[in-house]
């Protein structure tokens, strides 16, 4: 079962995080939340880049990373899915230490625009509440 490639993936064009490592961390996390379970489909290569408007390769490069790390194998016929538990020794996911670099960065924009600690975490806690 393959998940419509424009929901599955965002991509931010002017991040410094290369655009293979976006498609690498959106897929950790889609996992690691229980969003994609073991033996989902994932798009093809081609698909996501004609969706995104990306470079094949670079598509390429994400799902090559997520299946060393034994997130995603190929299936015969299938093209690539997301690995079962088995298959890795990686799993499960810390989830909090996914969400840590974007947490980060976040962070560091609101030192650099000077702002209140308190006011950060209340606007954070009010997205969290608005997405629910």
């Amino acid at each position: 079962m393959t998940t419509h490639t424009a929901q599955l993936f965002s991509i931010t064009t002017g991040s410094p995080e290369p655009i293979y490592r976006q498609l690498v961390e959106q897929v950790r996390r889609l996992v690691a939340g229980g969003q994609m379970a073991p033996g989902d489909g994932m798009p093809s290569v081609r698909e996501v880049a004609q969706a995104l408007a990306l470079n094949p390769m670079t598509v390429s490069k994400a799902y090559s990373l997520l299946e060393m790390e034994g997130l995603l194998t190929r299936r015969r016929g299938m093209g690539m899915v997301v690995a079962d538990r088995g298959e890795s020794g990686q799993h499960p996911l810390d989830r909090l230490e996914l969400l840590r670099p974007t947490l980060e960065r976040a962070a560091m924009e609101a030192r650099q625009l000077e702002l209140d600690p308190d006011t950060v975490v209340s606007l954070f806690t009010q997205l969290l509440k608005e997405q629910a």
